[in-house]
């Protein structure tokens, strides 16, 4: 699990951080939508700093630099995000600051085009866990109400703010989100399988209210052989795609 992971642009190495690489931080990633062709970005939480890495190739087929942001609370991650993004082609556009989203707040007064965030979902405690994973893990260090709070204060007038999140947290979700006058622009459901349950919801949001697109996303057909649309989606970052 502490292996680097090697994608076809760039390394993440993980060893000094609580969350791996995972399925979550890389659909995000890909399915964020950026065909308005953001100018600033910022990624909530920035873990290994995976989602700004994956969002600063993307941006790269512009042509035109752009500044990518990332903010993360745990100093280890931190410092591993820093080397990260420092090992990475786009070095000159990331920056990591070590503050938490509130800090932040105190702190910036950029006006964001893009907000990306695989925010802390578990609710529960987890004794075995090492504080730092389970400080990443439960989101009652960073509640949804919190988050949101602080992405409408920081999202541009006609920004957009992508996110993913369990689908049974969906529902209570959107309410949060309408509470800060941010609505749903895109909505993809995500099954690991075509008979399983729905397991994650992919969430893109604006300050216009508008009646959403919804579908789905199926991830396998069995083990380690992919849909179409996930091998489509994610061909660009994964080495065997």
């Amino acid at each position: 699990m502490d292996k680097p992971f090697y994608f076809k642009q760039f390394t993440v190495h993980q060893d000094r951080c609580a969350m791996k690489v995972g399925t979550d931080g890389v659909l995000l990633s890909a399915w964020a939508d950026l065909q308005h062709q953001p100018g600033t970005l910022l990624d909530i939480g920035a873990g290994t700093g995976l989602i700004a890495l994956m969002l600063a190739q993307r941006m790269a087929i512009f042509g035109n630099p752009v500044t990518i942001d990332a903010m993360e609370m745990d100093a280890s991650a931190f410092e591993q995000c820093v080397e990260n993004f420092e090992a990475s082609p786009w070095a000159a556009q990331l920056f990591c600051y070590h503050a938490s989203l509130q800090e932040f707040l105190r702190e910036v007064d950029e006006k964001y085009d893009s907000i990306v965030s695989n925010p802390p979902f578990h609710s529960g405690k987890a004794p075995k866990e090492n504080p730092s994973r389970a400080l990443a893990r439960q989101h009652h260090f960073l509640p949804f109400g919190e988050l949101l709070q602080g992405v409408s204060i920081l999202l541009a007038p006609s920004g957009v703010f992508s996110t993913i999140i369990p689908y049974a947290d969906e529902v209570q979700f959107l309410k949060l989100a309408s509470a800060s006058a941010l609505f749903p622009k895109r909505i993809t459901r995500v099954r690991g399988r075509k008979a399983a349950a729905i397991k994650r919801s992919l969430l893109e949001f604006q300050f216009r209210e508008v009646a959403p697109q919804i579908d789905e996303i199926i991830i396998e057909i069995e083990r380690h052989n992919y849909t179409n649309t996930y091998r489509e989606l994610t061909r660009d970052f994964y080495l065997e795609l």
